[in-house]
């Protein structure tokens, strides 16, 4: 199952551990990382992004579930490493692109207190126990929550409401005095233009939602190969 992992932890060192722990599930086999990242929790209250990984198999992070939880949790997807923003300073499309829901993202803010650290990953797990045994090992603190679908089905009952909206305008403008209809219509040209442009977004989050999928499949693939042929090799 495709998971997003957050673990939380007191120190620095520990969440570098965490990130090592997770790369090493990773080699075994236990579980997939896709993506990952490292950030703290300032005093002030802003979050720190001291590392991330923009060459797993997803590439940027940009624009995937994790570059959104980055969002949410500590500045923009494309947030360079060190710099420092606010917790929580993610939009509405934000979550929805991190398809883990805002009660989610409540429940690791309450854990994520000033001077805490945390390992942010994209991975597929079949079960819960490697990660979770390794990471109480070093007093890591897991949060985890199945990807949704939701951010495509927000998309399409968006574009849906601002047609029902458009074909209003389009019925009160057979109607309208003249007076009205140049306002109106220009009205209808503005909502149209916008209908027009989220329409072209939701086919580019189509577009690199389906890029990501391959990409996981292939490292998947990978990974089965390279396991294969270590056993193979143990055997030899």
């Amino acid at each position: 199952m495709d998971r997003m992992l957050v673990v939380v932890f007191d120190r620095e060192d520990e969440a570098y551990k965490g990130k090592n722990a997770l790369l090493q599930l990773d080699t075994e086999g236990s579980i997939a990382v896709f993506a990952h990242a490292v950030i703290a929790k300032n005093a002030d209250g802003t979050a720190t992004v001291k590392q991330r990984d923009d060459s797993g198999p997803l590439g940027t992070l940009a624009g995937t579930s994790l570059g959104s939880l980055i969002g949410l949790l500590g500045g923009p997807a494309g947030l360079a490493i060190g710099a420092t923003v606010g917790l929580l300073a993610g939009s509405t499309a934000d979550l929805n692109n991190a398809r883990i829901g805002g009660g989610f993202i409540d429940d690791v803010a309450k854990e994520l207190l000033p001077g805490k650290f945390a390992v942010l990953a994209e991975v597929q797990e079949d079960w819960t126990a490697p990660v979770d045994v390794r990471m109480e090992a070093i007093d890591g603190t897991v949060f985890r929550r199945a990807l949704s679908d939701v951010k495509h089905t927000v998309a399409e009952e968006e574009i849906a409401a601002m047609k029902a909206d458009l074909a209003q305008m389009k019925a009160e403008l057979a109607q309208a005095h003249a007076d009205r209809k140049a306002k109106l219509q220009e009205k209808i040209n503005q909502l149209d233009a916008k209908i027009e442009a989220r329409l072209e977004k939701a086919r580019e989050l189509r577009h690199a939602a389906e890029l990501q999928t391959k990409a996981k499949v292939e490292a998947l693939k990978a990974k089965a190969a390279a396991l294969k042929s270590k056993a193979i090799e143990a055997h030899v």
